[in-house]
């Protein structure tokens, strides 16, 4: 009798648990909330860490919706002007030293931009968790010192960079701080570390991100948010390819 009054006990203690997990559907539009917006401008810094040096791109992008960006290299001097235009699916590159507009498809967009850890896909993606994955909370575990929910999610759309992700978010805020992203063979193909989480309005949004392909080698690749402003007007000639030679 005893033994099955603690069998049961410790049934009733993992319904109990598991109870307290939040609906998946429910996070990811909390996650959703914070990461996503209409539009947005923001200036950042990628910072490639190479096993023996670190190389540092400015960059300054606008985006629209989910489908329009258009993001500008500002530093180093030889990248300077090279623009990236993004419409629906389609991407498109200028390049000032070759005066040339090429276009980016297909597998192509799996590349590495300029040796980095983000492919072109990464550095283009704007879509919502909730319009691309289902998502199961699994269980919770400290990250940072923050208590996070354990999430994973499986993609219910086709043509995805990434057939499945493991998210720690934090519970409190709402947000990614961690990331695994997997192949539809579940092969790990990277990490994410979000840190410097702060404050943005009524939303919670983070200051530096870590990129790190676990197919290649280095150190990973930083994306540094330096401003950022959500749901701003937005000229509709900046997404044209008439933009990419101005």
């Amino acid at each position: 009798m005893k033994k099955i009054f603690l069998v049961s006990a410790a049934m009733i203690l993992f319904a109990n648990l598991y109870g307290q997990y939040p609906d998946g559907k429910e996070l990811l539009s909390k996650i959703d909330y914070n990461m996503a917006s209409e539009n947005r401008y923001y200036e950042s810094s990628m910072i490639i860490h190479g096993r023996r040096t670190a190389l540092t791109f400015r960059l300054r992008t606008w985006t629209a919706g989910e489908t329009k960006s258009f993001t500008e290299y500002l530093f180093p001097v030889r990248e300077q002007g090279t623009k990236m235009l993004k419409l629906d699916d389609q991407l498109w590159i200028y390049s000032p030293s070759a005066d040339r507009i090429i276009q980016i498809a297909g597998h192509m967009l799996r590349q590495s931009v300029m040796g980095s850890d983000l492919s072109y896909e990464d550095l283009m993606e704007d879509s919502k968790l909730s319009d691309q994955y289902n998502a199961k909370v699994t269980g919770t575990e400290i990250i940072e010192g923050r208590n996070c929910w354990i999430v994973e999610l499986t993609a219910f759309v086709q043509e995805i960079a990434y057939h499945g992700k493991k998210i720690w978010v934090d519970q409190e805020r709402n947000i990614p701080l961690k990331e695994e992203l997997f192949a539809k063979s579940g092969t790990l193909l990277k990490r994410t570390q979000l840190s410097e989480v702060r404050r943005i309005g009524e939303r919670w949004y983070p200051g530096r991100i870590l990129f790190k392909d676990m197919l290649k080698e280095g150190e990973g690749t930083e994306l540094v948010i330096e401003k950022i402003q959500f749901n701003i007007s937005v000229p509709d000639h900046i997404f044209s390819k008439a933009s990419l030679k101005k």
